[in-house]
């Protein structure tokens, strides 16, 4: 099967330099701030690359749909857009301005969009206020709009990114070790990592007690997206049933592994009394050698001359011993680290 570079000849992505950053990975110039806009963008390539699902390039095709979705979340959710912004050396604006995204409230897109005429609005917020719920509980109860419209509407409101689960599937490593309890009185369910955080789908914020128990039982930061009621409802039934129960894995990803495996190198290295730098082991090998050489020589010379018409396996016998004698000292005296270590 022949060798595919999925960004110049599926998305036809001409730059060089690799990784992209996530405006390159969707096709815009830098700081593009309008959520709408690079949802509509992500929507599109995703349905293109889903074509490539099946056949020859379906592992391809799957860590592709994983960085489309990891660059959409990023870049619709206003506190880790401007983080990543800031990264790629944006300006942070000045505090006369008003929110660097242009956000508005969710009763100015409602209508400014046509999701709900402002006759609706008025009456969906008297319905809230008479059952004490939030606007778009509201909207979607009375079925003023599409549930989907509604959410989006809400995401862009609040700043955070929008979901759909058929876009972005459960992830199944996260999912069973989080308590089933939690996940159906909170209404969430695990999504994917990026960026050093869990992010999670949700129709609500978290409250603060399940982002500090999340953090904890992952060690890592969490985030949210909000996704609609009806998508995480049959989530949950699905992965948090009643008789669900919670599954504690051991991390397993190729960092951490790594992480254990070089802690336990430098353990055994450390009982030795030294922890060697990647040059000083380079240089201890080197010296060990020379001395095998140089002790090799001078036994089977010094046997010789002992020893006139000595047998042969006598003198390469005396010479591997010395040798390994001379080898061994320099591989327990060879220095930690080298001049160029500093």
């Amino acid at each position: 099967m022949a060798k595919i570079d999925v960004y110049k000849d599926w998305l036809k992505i001409e730059a060089k330099n690799r990784p992209l950053n996530y405006y390159q990975l969707l096709k815009f110039n830098n700081f593009v701030d309008d959520p709408k806009l690079i949802r509509e963008r992500y929507r599109q390539l995703n349905a293109y690359v889903r074509k490539f699902a099946t056949g020859d390039y379906i592992e391809e095709s799957q860590a592709l749909l994983n960085e489309l979705a990891k660059a959409m979340l990023c870049l619709t959710d206003a506190e880790r857009k401007a983080e990543y912004d800031h990264s790629l050396g944006r300006k942070v604006k000045g505090k006369e301005e008003t929110d660097s995204y242009g956000r508005r409230t969710l009763e100015t897109i409602l209508r400014d969009d046509g999701i709900a005429s402002p006759d609706q609005i008025k009456k969906a917020k008297n319905y809230a206020d008479a059952l004490g719920v939030d606007l778009q509980e509201a909207l979607m109860q009375q079925k003023i709009a599409d549930p989907e419209k509604i959410m989006l509407a809400y995401a862009e409101s609040i700043g955070v990114p929008f979901v759909s689960l058929d876009d972005v599937p459960v992830d199944e490593y996260y999912a069973p070790q989080i308590n089933p309890v939690t996940a159906r009185q909170n209404s969430f369910v695990p999504i994917m990592s990026d960026m050093g955080k869990l992010i999670v789908a949700s129709p609500k914020p978290l409250s603060i007690d399940v982002e500090d128990e999340l953090r904890m039982l992952f060690e890592t930061q969490v985030s949210y997206a909000i996704c609609t009621p009806q998508q995480v409802n049959a989530a949950i039934a699905k992965y948090y049933p009643r008789d669900a129960v919670q599954k504690i894995v051991k991390r397993t990803s190729e960092d951490e592994k790594s992480d254990v495996v070089e802690k336990k190198s430098k353990q055994k290295v450390a009982k030795a009394g030294k922890v060697y730098t990647n040059a000083a082991k380079k240089n201890r090998v080197k010296l060990a050698l020379v001395c095998f050489n140089f002790g090799f020589m001078l036994g089977a010379f010094g046997v010789y001359l002992g020893i006139k018409h000595a047998a042969l396996f006598k003198i390469i016998g005396a010479g591997v011993i010395l040798g390994a004698i001379a080898a061994a000292c320099a591989w327990l005296l060879a220095p930690a680290s080298m001049p160029e270590d500093e």
